[in-house]
């Protein structure tokens, strides 16, 4: 039977007892719902489940916004002491730490209350006297945390960009859980951050996954330390100090010769088998070298059809861009142009979705004899497009430009004009397949 699924007078009904963790917070022990089918019409309970696991979904994402909550409630108690204690002319110091200050110093405080009259008020007193605690939380919880400390950093993600942004830190706070255990986060030692990198040392070693991997995790890691360390004033040691993995290699992805982009991935019928829209993404990457994720994300307002050169704007619309660079016009030629007359409304199928495309075109690819080796990839069109500037002898300048690459170099003027960059993209400009 799925899980949290139950029989009861006829009907399918979702039941599941309250977490220990939650209890405090949801004091009904044990949650029913009906799902409101029938067992009679679902015998084997495969509708029930899929309203079972929003249920539950829905019921998770109730009690974190309740530990949310409370924790925020104690963060912002400690932080109106601490405030408190400023407002009348002293650092907010701990009760602990307050006791083992020499006795002069505690009678100041107690002074202040009864010059300024605020004896009687519980905030001063705790203020003054340091009997707010600092609010702990585990390790599990530390992304959470981060996340809300953070959120003016992610406000202008894509929702693909927010679940990626997500995945990546939750997977590795999940794997450094699973090894050290679940404890407060003030509790995190320094032998932790060896262990877990020793754990992935390990893995590098067995051929399991590489040095890049591993350090971006625990950078990610040690950045939410970091952070949370330095907002909630946790004084913890930098666990992860010099403790990052030798041996990474920027593999860079092969590109396709022109040729074979021109008489293979271009000629007639060779990508029949994927669907029109995905077709024609390829064909736009091919002739402007965007980022799929740029390409992809196309939308009316950026794709300038009717102008005396017809270009593509590569704008943040709902999404953030790379880099400050990546934001630059493309005139469009060949393939591309062709294939947005197509599209002049982009590509809402795909719109925010380059990952999956990127996988499906891949393994069309692959499949059909059409990626000469393993690295070879449909992000390799866009090392294409840079290699047949370089042949052209556009200027390195030009290229940065249309790339969108991040130059670290101060900026003058305008930059390269449409008229310009036309002239090199119509030199190195792909035929577009017939009927096209």
């Amino acid at each position: 039977m799925p899980d949290f699924l139950t029989r009861r007078n006829g009907t399918w009904h979702f039941v599941r007892r309250v977490p220990n963790e939650f209890r405090d917070l949801d004091p009904r022990g044990i949650v029913k719902h009906t799902t409101r089918i029938r067992v009679a019409s679902d015998r084997t309970g495969r509708r029930a489940s899929r309203v079972a696991i929003q249920l539950n979904e829905a019921l998770e994402a109730y009690w974190q916004e309740l530990a949310a909550r409370r924790s925020l409630r104690k963060n912002n108690c400690y932080e109106d002491a601490r405030r408190r204690a400023r407002s009348l002319g002293f650092d907010y110091v701990e009760n602990a730490q307050l006791l083992m200050l020499p006795a002069e110093r505690r009678l100041e405080r107690l002074e202040a209350l009864v010059l300024n009259g605020v004896a009687d008020d519980a905030g001063a007193r705790a203020a003054l006297l340091g009997t707010e605690k600092r609010p702990p939380f585990l390790l599990s919880k530390l992304f959470v945390e981060y996340e809300a400390a953070t959120k003016d950093e992610t406000r202008d993600f894509s929702p693909n960009q927010l679940r990626v942004w997500r995945n990546g830190r939750e997977r590795a706070l999940k794997e450094f859980v699973k090894l050290i255990g679940d404890k407060p986060v003030t509790d995190v030692t320094v032998d932790d951050g060896i262990d877990y990198c020793e754990w992935w040392r390990d893995r590098v070693v067995a051929g399991e996954t590489n040095a890049k991997t591993a350090n971006k995790a625990i950078g990610q890691l040690s950045r939410m330390l970091k952070e949370m360390n330095i907002r909630r004033r946790l004084n913890l040691p930098e666990i992860f100090r010099g403790l990052r993995l030798k041996g990474e290699v920027e593999k860079s992805r092969s590109p396709f010769e022109a040729e074979f982009i021109q008489n293979r991935l271009l000629a007639p019928g060779a990508l029949d088998g994927l669907n029109e829209d995905a077709r024609l993404v390829l064909y736009v990457v091919a002739d402007t070298g965007l980022r799929l994720s740029e390409a992809v994300n196309l939308r009316r307002n950026s794709i300038h059809l009717d102008a005396p050169i017809p270009y593509v704007e590569v704008l943040p619309d709902g999404r953030r861009l790379k880099t400050e660079d990546s934001r630059r016009e493309i005139p469009l030629v060949g393939a591309a142009l062709a294939a947005l007359k197509l599209r002049p409304d982009g590509f809402p199928r795909y719109r925010d979705k380059a990952s999956s495309l990127s996988a499906a075109v891949n393994k069309f690819l692959g499949e059909h004899g059409l990626r000469p080796t393993e690295d070879h990839t449909v992000y390799s069109l866009r090392h294409s497009f840079k290699d047949r500037l370089v042949a052209a002898e556009a200027p390195d300048s030009l290229i940065d430009n249309l790339m969108g690459h991040r130059t670290g170099k101060p900026k003058y003027g305008k930059g390269p004009p449409l008229e310009l960059k036309l002239k090199f993209l119509q030199a190195i400009a792909f035929t577009p397949p017939s009927p096209l």
